[in-house]
């Protein structure tokens, strides 16, 4: 049996009656860019994510870049960041006119390592983006207390994280802006591209929401130069639809991260994710680290198991960021885990079946002594 990484159909195929009368309800009134849908959505998932406010936009890039700029992060201001993250935390950052500055993650989360925090805030320092990576949220009380004392911004990069939680609370929810990303493959998944930011501040809310919008107070008068950020109707449709069905597949996918977990405890030639005490993980990703990654995930491949990897260079290595003058080793932990990160497969539909096809596949190909 082959087991692929990730199968939408699977995750569609239950919900598509509901689905197509969402899109339907959409095309009969003509509400194809923002208008009622996406006004109900983020009503929703502002009260998901237990803020006052979301406002919809057209990417989870979106959502970071106008948190950024809503915020007044500018040319000339630093951001702090992690290395080992999407692109587009950076991307961000650099289209405000600012300058990334990363540092190192914490060896078992591969969240930001709050201990190294203080020592890379300075004079031009704006705003820190903590990253929850593959659904576990980073460690907030002390990321938010040196953020605090430095009169920062902190915003959650919260693309991988919809419905986790930190001590109880929703990511999203604890810092001054949370972003998320609805990429197809997201636990929570559009048909296309969309994001979010939440917040309990309305006039952060207020400068998003005219951002989105091309700087629009209201049609033809603009009082900042903005964009065309908004949300699709259609997508905030089927976003309504599938939020109803979110809490069961992140319970579905801890449920096979729990069998990962307990099949591959033994084998002292991997690690499994560390969950922290003080968080609900989610499990976007479920990646392992193995060294000599690369011919592991060749033979998971040739035995029909498709994988992942996340993120094989981290930012500051990467050709566009030369410029920042980062060296390798510069962040050895980040590095490390880029060579020996494998993501299994993980969606909510996976099987008993094939969650101990894919065990039993890494085992073999452990076993075959390509890791010794």
């Amino acid at each position: 049996m082959r087991v692929p990484f990730l199968d939408l159909s699977a995750h569609h195929a239950p919900l598509r009656s509901e689905i197509n009368a969402a899109i339907n309800e959409v095309i009969d009134c003509g509400a194809f860019a923002g208008g009622p849908y996406v006004d109900g959505f983020e009503e929703e998932f502002a009260a998901y994510c237990g803020r006052e406010y979301a406002v919809g936009v057209g990417s989870g890039t979106d959502a970071l870049w106008l948190a950024l700029l809503a915020s007044g992060v500018g040319p000339g201001d630093e951001v702090i960041t992690v290395p080992n993250t999407f692109m587009a935390t950076a991307e961000a950052i650099t289209y405000c006119g600012a300058r990334p500055v990363f540092v190192d993650v914490d060896a078992l989360t591969y969240t930001l390592d709050p201990a190294l925090l203080e020592d890379a805030i300075t004079s031009r320092t704006k705003a820190v983006i903590p990253v929850h990576l593959f659904g576990q949220p980073a460690d907030m009380d002390p990321i938010l207390e040196i953020s605090r004392s430095h009169g920062l911004v902190v915003i959650e990069d919260a693309a991988q994280a919809h419905g986790a939680e930190y001590k109880g609370r929703r990511a999203g929810s604890l810092g001054d802006a949370g972003c998320f990303s609805f990429y197809p493959g997201k636990n929570l998944g559009a048909f296309g591209e969309a994001g979010a930011v939440v917040t309990g501040d309305p006039e952060l809310r207020k400068k998003i929401r005219i951002l989105r919008d091309h700087g629009q107070i209201h049609k033809y008068h603009h009082t900042m130069v903005g964009w065309n950020a908004r949300m699709d109707g259609i997508q905030a449709a089927v976003l309504t639809v599938k939020l109803r069905h979110l809490e069961k597949g992140n319970q579905l996918r801890r449920s096979h991260a729990a069998k990962y977990d307990e099949a591959l405890k033994e084998m002292e030639e991997l690690i499994t994710p560390f969950v922290a005490d003080h968080a609900r993980h989610v499990y976007h990703i479920y990646a392992i680290r193995v060294p000599r990654r690369d011919e592991i995930v060749e033979l998971l491949a040739e035995m029909g198991i498709a994988c992942g990897i996340h993120y094989p260079v981290p930012i500051h290595l990467q050709d566009a960021y030369q410029s920042l003058g980062y060296e390798i080793g510069a962040f050895p932990i980040a590095e490390k885990s880029a060579r020996q990160f494998i993501s299994l497969p993980m969606f909510p539909e996976l099987s008993s079946a094939q969650v101990e096809i894919v065990t039993k596949a890494v085992k073999e190909a452990i076993s075959t002594g390509v890791v010794a």
